[in-house]
């Protein structure tokens, strides 16, 4: 049975507030779970139904019914297993290999879906705007289907960080240069802007570069890429070079 200290505990961290308190974040689904649980992240508490109490036995879960899992889960069908990590504290700040900078990024799927990136061409550490979506926001949590696990993602001001570092500095914006002519650092900063703004008028002013994706299509309509679409563009035209 779960207690009602336990449902408690766990609705509220769907609010960044009481994750913060808490120090814990839920993250659901077997797959996930299972990412979290290999990783080096600390394991607070594992529940799941019946059917699934052998799969993950050696960690002792607690065994609840499909209807609590269903009064706990923020899925609209929720996935037999749901487990409680620790946050890790933040990691000291990279200033070598390939970095990834987010500018007030709104959307928990955009975020989610750009760690999914950045565990993909090896980007070890994620820099966040101190307004971007929480990275342990469950929508985020789910939409990296387990890659959090492996990314270091912290959140600074980053007008004081971009001001500190040796690195290059480039930015996509619609008025940059040509991404597939530009000559690509191994050893850079890229800058990903808000999902309707772009990247915020005094962080452009410390670019080093300004690089845009080219539009091929006939039709001009279309004002701008999906930001997380972007993003894997880049990455891969960085690796390549």
């Amino acid at each position: 049975m779960l207690s009602k200290n336990q449902h408690k505990l766990i609705t509220s961290l769907q609010q960044k507030k009481y994750r913060i308190k808490h120090q814990l974040f839920v993250v659901e689904g077997l797959k996930a779970v299972n990412e979290f649980l290999s990783s080096t992240l600390p394991l607070e508490k594992l529940f799941c139904v019946e059917d699934y109490y052998s799969v993950i036995s050696n960690y002792e879960p607690q065994l609840i019914s499909e209807n609590e899992l269903q009064k706990i889960s923020t899925l609209f069908t929720p996935n037999k297993v749901l487990g409680l990590f620790k946050m890790p504290k933040p990691d000291d700040f990279v200033d070598k290999g390939l970095i990834l900078v987010l500018d007030t990024i709104n959307d928990p799927g955009n975020l989610g879906t750009i760690i999914r990136l950045c565990d993909w061409f090896g980007i070890s550490q994620l820099v966040c705007s101190l307004n971007t979506v929480d990275c342990y926001n469950s929508k985020v949590v789910q939409a990296t289907m387990g890659s959090l696990s492996r990314v270091s993602v912290v959140y600074t001001n980053l007008d004081e960080y971009l001001k500190k570092t040796k690195l290059p500095i480039y930015g996509a914006v619609m008025d940059g240069k040509n991404i597939y002519n530009t000559p690509l650092e191994k050893n850079a900063i890229i800058v990903m802007g808000n999902e309707a703004n772009g990247i915020s008028g005094n962080i452009e002013k410390i670019l080093t570069q300004k690089i845009t994706i080219p539009r091929f299509g006939e039709n001009r309509n279309t004002e701008s890429l999906n930001v997380a679409t972007a993003t894997a563009i880049l990455l891969n035209e960085f690796r390549r070079s």
